[in-house]
């Protein structure tokens, strides 16, 4: 590891508790930064319920005003998330009502550049919305760098993330959630992705990130004045795209990340995991040059009645310019 990765571990790793609620509260009233939560969702009905409740109850009082809005960006869910995520106090936006000029591409990455254009915070921390377990530290831990470090700029969480059991996602025709790492009880661990994909890519080519814990983690906050430079991977490949294009343009000690305890989450199936992987690696390599390509699909096998039969699908190679060189978004800022 580099020694300018060993000293940003030291003075840019820190725990939720550094930063208790009162230093934070503090820190926004003088400071007047204002604080937007978005969780993009698909189909998450069983979980997003649960998480905007937490944030109201814990995070939106009059006694703790911590953060100022709450968005849940729908994007196509065929269940029942929008009517929960509002029953619990959350405003939902459908992805296909923002920027309806420019027509919505599948994708996690989408959303969150959507969700730009209708939020207004100085702040936006991002919360995927299949969380289970949820606790509020996941926002007010990601969010205390950015009120009260002038100096940081972007802001991962880390945690455990223990591989549990259950239902498997295929992951047909959705953005699945990021694939974390964490060293677990018992040796198991989660983060395929992490670990056999981008935590090598980036220690091999952009080593001054191996620092971090979770790449690829959904929960990081930013404030927007970085977030509307950065251009989006609309797809799978987002995490490691911002990440890597804000190493570049505020440097990493602008960088930081907090520990927030135990995340867990739907896993998703192996084929998913293969597209997420393949999206990743094309990311990447956007990054690393701007010339020839690699073909951008994927080639998986399936059993059928007759044998193994492939299934090619094209891999997420679209991505989305800097909000900032959007006309609507330079209006709405203005007015």
């Amino acid at each position: 590891m580099l020694e300018e990765v060993e000293r940003w571990l030291a003075g840019r790793s820190w725990s939720a508790a550094d930063r208790p609620l009162e230093q934070l509260l503090e820190a926004k009233r003088q400071t007047g930064r204002t604080v937007s939560v978005v969780l993009p969702a698909l189909d998450e009905e069983a979980t997003v319920g649960t998480i905007v409740a937490a944030i109201r109850a814990e995070l939106m009082t009059p006694e703790v005003p911590l953060v100022d809005e709450l968005v849940v960006l729908d994007s196509g869910s065929t269940d029942r998330t929008a009517e929960v995520a509002a029953a619990a106090g959350a405003r939902v936006v459908h992805r296909d009502s923002v920027l309806p000029r420019i027509p919505a591409l599948p994708g996690k990455g989408e959303v969150l550049w959507r969700s730009l254009l209708v939020t207004g915070g100085d702040i936006i921390c991002f919360v995927d919305a299949d969380l289970r377990e949820f606790s509020a530290t996941f926002v007010s831990g990601i969010v205390g760098p950015l009120l009260t470090d002038p100096e940081i700029q972007f802001v991962k969480a880390m945690y455990d993330r223990p591989l549990d059991t259950g239902p498997l996602d295929t992951g047909e025709g959705r953005a699945p959630v990021a694939e974390q790492g964490g060293r677990l009880a018992g040796g198991e661990q989660g983060g395929r992705v992490t670990e056999l994909v981008a935590r090598p890519l980036l220690n091999l080519h952009w080593p001054q990130l191996a620092g971090f814990v979770q790449p690829l983690g959904g929960e990081y906050a930013a404030r927007r004045s970085l977030l509307e430079r950065l251009p989006f991977p609309v797809g799978y490949g987002v995490e490691l795209g911002l990440l890597v294009d804000s190493l570049h343009t505020v440097g990493l000690d602008a960088l930081a990340q907090v520990d927030v305890g135990v995340r867990r989450h739907r896993h998703q199936g192996g084929q998913a995991l293969g597209r997420m992987a393949a999206a990743i690696y094309r990311t990447a390599q956007l990054r690393l040059a701007r010339g020839h390509l690699v073909r951008p699909r994927l080639t998986q096998f399936e059993r059928g009645e007759s044998g193994f039969v492939p299934r090619t699908t094209e891999v997420d190679t679209e991505e989305r310019p800097p909000m900032a060189e959007i006309p609507e978004y330079a209006e709405r800022r203005a007015a």
